[in-house]
């Protein structure tokens, strides 16, 4: 025999059993879960295989069930007690057992055409084609056949997938293990196991928060699902009409599957039609994986009540002030009757209410003045109906005139932390029209400020991120308030916020140095950085690892004449700047001085420079007394410039003649004897116009 199904509409739900199939396909692990229940009189066991292809081989070799008495009247035993309950492996019935049950259950049919159908075609809503999203067939004959046994305990025990032990004493607990009888060789499949007893019993729960929500013609009906997830998988819905019995008005149980319930809140929904105007008595009842019937929930009522067909329409608006309007409306005259009468609302640009101003209009009336006007209004009216529904008019824009702007805020006071996160607040506005305020910041005080607000804030606070490790050492902010016709006061006062200082400052730099006297002089930049508020000098001699502080002093000097020096030897300087942080730049690029050995006297004599027009030269001339002179450095400038040196010459020279000259210019001369020792002369000059 063949089956070829086509369910038009099939009704599964999340079980216990099937959540778990599902959490372990994902794990891919081969092995049996197993579910008991302990009813008043026996206990009842479901499994399931969490592998399609174990689901097939254990339909051909059946499972086996032990079980192990543990406790017996209280006691631990000390070794359990061991019997296998199914004298035969346990195996889905024969096709033939199935032909006739299958007539009437649907739940059936789908398990037989899941085990024995050559073909396994479902079509249903597509929120079972969502849920159901295998491909394979056999995947689809697993994934079926394991949330429709869900939904009939008595199926399940035909396919395979339930037990009942009718043998357990109430004195008793047990532990149940679901065996495979596949053989090792063919296929491992790990068992399953659950620790019952009667002690365990537990009445079913009853549903909770039913809730009965009801309009024209129809009632919305939703109850918690997620409490009691792992309890139910569908449940029974009774209605009662007044002066009626209950009776039950799903003709199968009612699943997850039926609808859409709301994961994030948990409920479950139910859309049952009724007539208006009668009152209505709700109750639900959840049944079990096993099957049993749980108790019914508390009851929930109402009356369904005829939607009010007419609508109002806002058609005028009158100014009698700045702060007040005559709104006129237009409703049906014949439907006066209809309605209780109508509300004033304050409105959104869509025409959402947010609050209801004026209350108990009367019917009749069409009109009604308003004397708290803010800068721009929405307004609705509504017409309440006799049973409570309303119907609300399409928003009406009310705006006065206005152009004043709000005053300036003021106040403002902000902190910024380490990583640069800063917080500004200010006073808030007393304008009774103030819509909100909008944050400008700049990086220099004197610099055209930039908005950082995309939209106006509500309220007066704002938190800003900087970066801190630029080189402005403050950032500064203003404010301006709104009003709701956008109207913008004038600017707050500047709040300058500084910095935490984590970026040390710039280095001084060296811009020349020279040695007079046997003193060297040296001039630098100071640092850039505005924070820079100390500059230190450091001195080593020679090739020396030690650095010797000489000098430390306000950032904006910038000479420093070392009278401490020593003839003859080699000193090295170098420049550090100090913030008010305390904050340490990187040392200066160092400079290298020798101050030279001088003598106490001078040994050139007679020192002069003669023109001489016909060889268009100056003759330099000079003598000296002294055996220990090496070498004689002739130096040379323009009158009022600064001496350079011209040449050295050996000791023995007396002369030196000068042909690089300009007509009607003043040229300074300076010598100095150069002696073997290193030491020099003082230098000599002479001026000589040519």
């Amino acid at each position: 025999m063949k089956y070829r199904l086509f369910i038009i509409f099939i009704m599964f739900s999340m079980s216990a059993t099937a959540q778990s199939v599902i959490d372990t396909l994902a794990k891919s692990d081969d092995r049996i879960e197993v579910l008991a229940r302990i009813s008043e009189t026996e206990a009842l066991l479901r499994w399931a295989p969490t592998k399609a292809i174990s689901w097939k081989q254990l339909n051909q070799h059946g499972y086996i069930i032990e079980r192990y008495t543990i406790i017996r009247d209280g006691k631990t035993l000390p070794v359990p007690e061991s019997r296998t309950l199914s004298s035969n492996p346990i195996v889905p019935q024969p096709l033939a057992a199935w032909e006739a049950i299958v007539q009437n259950n649907d739940n059936a049919a789908i398990i037989a055409q899941a085990i024995y159908g050559e073909r396994f075609d479902v079509s249903g809503t597509d929120k079972i084609e969502g849920i159901v999203a295998l491909s394979e067939d056999l995947e689809q004959r697993h994934t079926f056949a394991l949330y429709t046994a869900d939904q009939d305990f008595e199926v399940a025990v035909m396919a395979g997938l339930g037990f009942i032990d009718k043998t357990a004493a109430s004195n008793e607990k047990y532990v149940y293990r679901v065996i495979s009888n596949i053989p090792k060789e063919i296929r491992d499949v790990e068992y399953g196991g659950v620790f019952q007893g009667y002690q365990d019993y537990e009445p079913l729960p009853k549903p909770i928060d039913l809730v009965s929500t009801f309009s024209d013609a129809s009632t919305s009906l939703s109850w918690n699902y997620k409490i009691h997830k792992t309890v139910f998988t569908s449940y029974n819905i009774e209605r009662a009409q007044e002066g009626e019995t209950f009776r039950k008005i799903n003709q199968r149980p009612y699943t997850m599957l039926n609808q859409a319930a709301d994961e994030r809140t948990g409920r479950i929904y139910y859309m049952d039609s009724i007539a208006n105007n009668k009152g209505y008595k709700y109750r639900v009842q959840g049944i079990s994986v096993f099957g049993e019937l749980g108790p019914f929930s508390d009851e929930a009522g109402g009356t369904g009540r005829a939607a009010l067909n007419f609508t109002p329409f806002l058609s005028k608006k009158e100014f009698i002030d700045d702060d007040t309007v005559n709104l006129i409306w237009e409703f049906p005259v014949e439907a006066n009757d209809k309605i209780s009468g109508f509300t004033l609302n304050k409105a959104d640009g869509k025409g959402e209410t947010q609050e209801v101003l004026i209350k108990n209009i009367p019917p009749t009336g069409r009109s009604i003045k308003y004397d708290k006007l803010m800068s721009s209004n929405y307004f609705t009216i509504s017409a309440v109906g006799k049973y409570g529904s309303q119907k609300k008019s399409f928003p009406m824009l009310v705006q006065p005139i206005d152009s004043i702007p709000p005053s300036r805020p003021v106040g403002l006071t902000g902190t910024v932390d380490s990583v640069g996160i800063v917080r500004i607040k200010w006073e808030a506005n007393t304008d009774k029209d103030i819509y909100g305020y909008r944050v400008f910041r700049g990086n220099i005080e004197r610099e055209e400020f930039s908005q950082i607000t995309v939209n106006p804030l509500a309220t007066p606070v704002y938190r800003d991120t900087i970066t801190i490790t630029n080189l402005n050492s403050n950032v500064f902010y203003k404010v301006v308030a709104l009003d709701y016709r956008y109207n913008q006061s004038e600017f707050s006062d500047i709040l300058k916020i500084k910095k935490p200082d984590v970026v040390p400052p710039t280095s001084p730099v060296f811009k020349k140095f020279n040695v007079s006297n046997g003193n060297v002089i040296l001039d630098w930049a100071k640092s850039s950085s505005e924070d820079a508020k100390t500059t230190q000098l450091y001195r080593k001699e020679n090739n020396s690892q030690d650095w010797l502080l000489i000098y430390e002093g306000k950032s904006d000097v910038i000479h420093y004449v070392d009278k401490k020096g020593e003839e003859g030897k080699l000193y090295s300087y170098t420049l550090i700047a100090i913030d008010e942080s305390k904050l340490e730049s990187t040392p200066s690029p160092s400079v290298s001085v020798t101050i030279p050995k001088s003598s106490k006297e001078n040994q050139v004599r007679s020192f002069t420079g003669v023109p001489n027009k016909l060889q268009q030269s100056i003759d330099i001339s000079w003598a000296y007394r002294a055996d220990d002179i090496s070498e004689f450095e002739i130096y040379k400038a323009k009158t009022e410039e600064k001496l350079r040196l011209l040449r050295v010459v050996p000791a023995d020279t007396r002369r030196l003649t000068d042909t690089n000259l300009k007509i009607n210019t003043s040229y300074t001369y300076g010598i100095r004897a150069v002696f073997k020792d290193g030491r020099i002369s003082k230098l000599k000059k002479i001026t000589v116009k040519y």
